[in-house]
């Protein structure tokens, strides 16, 4: 009989472990559940332009999971877009201390430095973000950037160049290495890198703009009223000095 006892006691027992061993499993469940409505809210909620309730969403998530890398970089944007700096870069820098080899962490830590006129800090950043990840595009296109804006134009193209040998169908590379050959005076290379960008973006203003340009200074005026035209027509508000230049040579 007390064997017997013994032996219903062992069972209980292993029943109350396999019975609490499956309510943590599930309670682990319904939090992880819990976790990503909340993250699937705030998505919607920024998509929609919401960010008010985005953040609060995102905070949810932290105040559940304060790892959630994810939800850091995306709080970080939506306060960027709610124009807080200090809060948008705050939320980079715990995402990348979290995981250091969050390169979209990093690479919009550099964005929002760049924004800034901060250029020495968005170059470490967008350089880390090609260290984890070498295929990188806006990286390297960002970079590309900063080596344009420093004058230093041999930097500038190989940063671009990457980025359409990375992706062929990059019509912003294209568009930036026109910029690139057009200040190098290499005008057929660039017309053909802005014409390329078309090809791609029937609609990109800003390459309309550049062959307008770069037709004017090749002394083709009547391609380079044609673009200017376009890029009006698309959005681009057309410098007045050069349209009257443009009008006193045809």
């Amino acid at each position: 009989m007390k064997a017997m006892m013994k032996y219903v006691c062992v069972i209980a027992a292993v029943l109350i472990v396999i019975s609490c061993a499956g309510r943590a499993k599930t309670e682990k469940k319904d939090l992880a559940t819990t976790i990503e409505e909340h993250f699937q809210l705030a998505l919607a909620a920024a998509e929609r332009g919401n960010l008010a309730e985005a953040v609060s969403e995102y905070k949810k998530v932290l105040k559940i999971d304060p790892k959630h890398t994810k939800a850091h970089l995306n709080l970080g944007i939506a306060y960027g877009k709610q124009g807080k700096l200090k809060e948008e870069i705050s939320e980079y820098q715990r995402a990348i201390a979290i995981d250091p080899r969050f390169a979209e962490a990093h690479f919009n830590l550099g964005v929002a430095h760049y924004e800034r006129g901060n250029l020495n800090e968005a170059l470490i950043q967008f350089q880390r973000a090609l260290q984890i990840n070498p295929n990188y595009v806006e990286a390297h296109n960002n970079l590309g950037n900063i080596y344009f804006r420093r004058g230093k134009m041999d930097e500038a193209l190989s940063e671009y160049q990457k980025t359409i040998a990375i992706k062929p169908d990059y019509a912003r590379g294209y568009y930036n290495l026109g910029n690139v050959y057009k200040q190098k005076g290499k005008l057929e290379e660039a017309i053909a890198s802005f014409q390329r960008a078309l090809e791609i973006h029937p609609k990109y203003a800003e390459a309309h703009y550049g062959l307008a340009i770069a037709y004017f200074e090749k002394q083709e005026f009547k391609l380079a009223a044609q673009h200017a035209d376009q890029a009006g027509r698309l959005g681009i508000v057309v410098d007045p000095k050069f349209l009257d230049r443009l009008k006193s040579r045809q």
